[in-house]
């Protein structure tokens, strides 16, 4: 019987320092992919796709891509929605699963509370979905290491839960599974921002309403739920 072996690809958005009324949220998504599935072929054909848009190949960051920042700066909104909708419809068609937690820091009087509640959220998604786990032999968590007090906290969890750990720094360049979780992670923070009335005017401009956004985006990315 061959070994199974599963990636996870973390994401996160937001910081440790204190609430803020412009980063309210603080969250972590886990992209999950079987590699006894070959998606080669398809990570082929998207790179074709973005270079026919005419972006080389490169770490897309969703954030920056819809608030126009970073090496987007100078593109329209036609040219980088042509390259966030490419992103979105690759992620789409993945054999792929994902979860995620978010955290309101305003209920989080310190950095000490935050640290737990990240700890416990992760921690009730790892005991929630045990039996999906325990389907492989070997698991590899793959996080870029961005944030430190992420990387003790993902470390100790996961060790303290799962026997088969294994723990690699990724560049998100070299591998287009972390920009998965990095588009997962901006689509879950902009429907919790629709969710309370709360998006930016950048967001508002890239996704016109939350009803639009819902349709367009965010019920085809729940289906990759775990």
């Amino acid at each position: 019987m061959s070994n199974k072996k599963l990636s996870i690809f973390i994401d996160e958005s937001g910081d440790f320092g204190e609430y803020s009324p412009h980063s309210p949220y603080y969250l972590v998504t886990m992209v999950l992919h079987d590699q006894n599935i070959d998606i080669s072929s398809k990570i082929s054909s998207f790179y074709q796709l973005i270079n026919n848009i005419g972006y080389n190949p490169h770490a897309i960051h969703a954030g920056p891509l819809i608030r126009r920042e970073s090496i987007y700066m100078n593109d329209l909104m036609e040219r980088r929605k042509k390259l966030f909708n490419s992103l979105f419809n690759f992620v789409r068609i993945l054999d792929i699963h994902y979860d995620f937690i978010l955290i309101k820091k305003s209920e989080c009087s310190d950095v000490i509370q935050l640290t737990s509640k990240i700890s416990k959220s992760i921690s009730e998604s790892l005991r929630r979905n045990m039996e999906y786990w325990n389907q492989f032999d070997e698991i590899v968590v793959y996080y870029d290491n961005g944030q430190i007090e992420l990387t003790k906290v993902l470390t100790s969890v996961f060790n303290a839960l799962l026997s088969n750990i294994e723990f690699r720094k990724v560049q998100p360049k070299d591998y287009i599974l972390f920009q998965a979780a990095d588009l997962i992670c901006t689509i879950e923070l902009v429907a919790k921002k629709f969710e309370t009335k709360s998006p930016s005017n950048s967001e508002l401009e890239f996704f016109i309403n939350g009803r639009d956004f819902k349709k367009n985006y965010l019920k085809h990315i729940l289906k990759k739920k775990l």
